[in-house]
Order: C-alpha cells, then structure tokens, then sequence
C-alpha cells in the first residue's frame, strides 16, 4: 500500500526522491521540500496521528478500526481494496455457532473480532496472532479467524472459507484532530490536490 500511497502523492505533486525511497532513512522530506514523510509500521500510523506527531497519515481501515484512534478521516485513497472476514475450515461454514460453548477466534484484530461477536450474542474467547492466522484453524488452535481477505486464495490453499464479510477496507487519509482545525488551509488544500488525482 506505500507503494500506491506514494504514487497517488507524486500525481498530486508531492513526490518523494527516489533516492530516499531506496534508502533506510524513516523521515525523508518531500523533493520540494514543504512536507515530512515518516515511514512506520502501518499498525503505528494511527498512533503517530492521534499523539500529534504526525499531522497527516495513511492507514488502512481495518488498522483504524482496530486502534480505535481518535483521528479525523477526511478521504478514502481507493487503494488497498481488501475485506475483514470471518473465516473457517469448510467443513464447518455453516455449523450454527449455538453448538460450541465458546467459539475460538484466531486474529490480528482482537478488538474487531470481539465486537462482530459481541453485536450477535455470541461468546468468544480471542487468540491474538501476529502473521500466518490462516493456519490457526487447520491445526486446530481455532473455530474461525478474523483476518484481511484480498483475493481468497490463501484461504482456499489452506481448506479455509468466508463465512462473512465484516467489511470492506481501504487505504485512508487520516489527520489529527488539533491539526485538522490549527492547519486547516493546509489540510485542505492537501486533501484537494490529492482528491483530484484519485
């Protein structure tokens, strides 16, 4: 998604050296010079918005779903299409979850994965996992999981099925909210360059 991320800011003029993008350097000036790029984890890019270190980022919506970040999203970039699925092994897709006591959810996305369950009464117990969740069914450490589904065929490859779409996600602009009001004509005028390429 950086790579995409990146391309949409070069059509809107603010490009990044290609230098820098080769380089190791985690902030690195746009080449003309009037904004910063941090580069970070993307699970950090709420974080770093929210505590005002950052004015502006881009994350994916299931990463601001999950960190739950006090941040204003003015713009959807369009890229990184994927879904948050509930997933399981096909066998079971359609078992009623009435018949397990508790259903064990494996997933990068603990927060999300418990509201879905919660809003339909149904009681889990979460296993966090950082990467490879798909796996977590097979060998038998979970009922289902919750996790990112772009094209289906990891899940596939691995017996796995959907069972539903949680919700689709895409690549967000998101700013602080001090920010938002305190630079406001360069928050807009960003948001308008960038609206325009998309």
């Amino acid at each position: 998604m950086q790579d995409d991320a990146l391309e949409i800011f070069g059509r809107a003029g603010i490009a990044v050296d290609e230098a820098d993008l080769h380089s190791r350097r985690l902030l690195v000036k746009s080449a003309d010079q009037r904004f910063n790029f941090i580069f970070v984890k993307p699970s950090d890019v709420p974080t770093y918005v929210e505590y005002g270190v950052a004015d502006v980022g881009v994350c994916g919506l299931d990463v601001l779903m999950e960190s739950r970040a006090d941040v204003h999203e003015p713009l959807d970039l369009l890229i990184g299409r994927c879904s948050i699925a509930v997933a399981g092994r096909r066998e079971v897709v359609g078992q009623d979850y009435n018949l397990l006591a508790t259903v064990r959810v494996a997933t990068k996305y603990p927060r999300i994965a418990t509201a879905y369950f919660q809003e339909r009464g149904i009681p889990i117990e979460v296993v966090t996992l950082s990467g490879s969740v798909e796996l977590a069914p097979v060998l038998g450490l979970s009922d289902r999981i919750v996790d990112l589904v772009e094209t289906g065929r990891t899940l596939k490859e691995n017996g796995l099925e959907v069972i539903d779409i949680i919700t689709e996600s895409t690549a967000r602009l998101i700013v602080n909210r001090a920010s938002f009001h305190l630079k406001r004509a360069i928050v807009r005028d960003l948001v308008n360059e960038l609206t325009k390429v998309l």
